[in-house]
């Protein structure tokens, strides 16, 4: 009589974890205990080691571990906030891209303020080392990443948001004024022709407001997600932009009413246009 096989073993659909909230849970651990063991956290998720070890590599190239024999350690110079890292995996890579291509749009700028967010940490973390730079932020996260950097770094101090560790209030404020920046490149909770730049706070908003209303230039950094939406603080209406750095995934039509309103687009990761120009070198820069 035939052995009948035995039934394949189905993974249930209600068990599948998402990569980003796997890289959560991986992140979560290492706060909790800092360190975690692949073969423990792979039973856990239903997936394979190589997936987990995968994972890892993913978060030490962005800077959240360092990897040690058999599995992770913390970071030494980064958070463990939770839903902060929860933030920053998301759209990771479209970020990336935006902040290797937003570096190649400084035309010269020597005194640039850098704003908050996990976008424009990417940014600092590509910015080539320059000594007659000076870097002005209210980020502390970015401070510190740059601060053993060859070039000039300013933190403004103030009272500090503990979701983002940026700092706001009056003294950020006051210190800001002491200041004129060549550039302003910040981030943005929400980007719409309509509603302009918006931010999630006022706190965060007037902080952006003041940066903006002393720079000559200011570039807006938003992976796709961000484009077309609106957060509750506006920050500065979209005529404010000279250049937004978004990926492939923006609106197209939303885009096109930016550019209406004279915001230069640039899409990061598609070919450039003109080698010869860094900031009319990518895709739909023109004005």
């Amino acid at each position: 009589m035939p052995t009948e096989s035995p039934p394949k073993r189905q993974v249930r659909k209600d068990r599948v974890v998402h990569p980003v909230d796997r890289r959560h849970r991986i992140l979560a651990r290492v706060a909790a205990e800092q360190t975690i063991h692949v073969a423990q956290l792979a039973r856990e998720l239903g997936v394979s080691e190589m997936t987990i070890r995968r994972d890892i590599r993913r978060l030490e190239r962005d800077g959240f571990l360092r990897q040690t024999y058999g599995g992770a350690t913390a970071h030494i110079t980064r958070s463990f906030d939770v839903s902060f890292n929860a933030r920053a995996l998301q759209h990771s890579r479209e970020k990336r891209l935006i902040g290797m291509r937003t570096t190649e749009l400084l035309d010269g700028a020597r005194v640039i303020f850098l704003g908050i967010g996990t976008t424009v940490e990417q940014f600092a973390r590509y910015l080539p080392p320059h000594p007659e730079m000076t870097i002005v932020t209210a980020s502390l996260p970015i401070a510190s990443l740059l601060g053993t950097r060859p070039l000039r770094t300013v933190a403004i101090g103030g009272a500090v948001l503990r979701d983002e560790l940026s700092c706001n209030g009056p003294s950020a404020i006051r210190a800001l004024g002491r200041y004129r920046f060549d550039l302003a490149v910040i981030g943005a909770a929400g980007l719409s022709a309509r509603w302009g730049i918006t931010e999630l706070t006022d706190d965060e908003a007037e902080i952006q407001r003041t940066a903006i209303d002393r720079a000559q230039q200011v570039i807006v950094m938003a992976d796709g997600s961000k484009i077309g939406s609106a957060t509750n603080a506006i920050v500065a209406g979209a005529e404010r932009i000279d250049t937004l750095v978004t990926d492939a995934s923006a609106s197209s039509a939303e885009l096109g009413r930016l550019r209406g309103l004279g915001v230069r687009v640039v899409v990061a990761g598609r070919p450039s246009l003109d080698a010869r120009s860094g900031v009319r070198a990518a895709a739909g820069g023109s004005r």
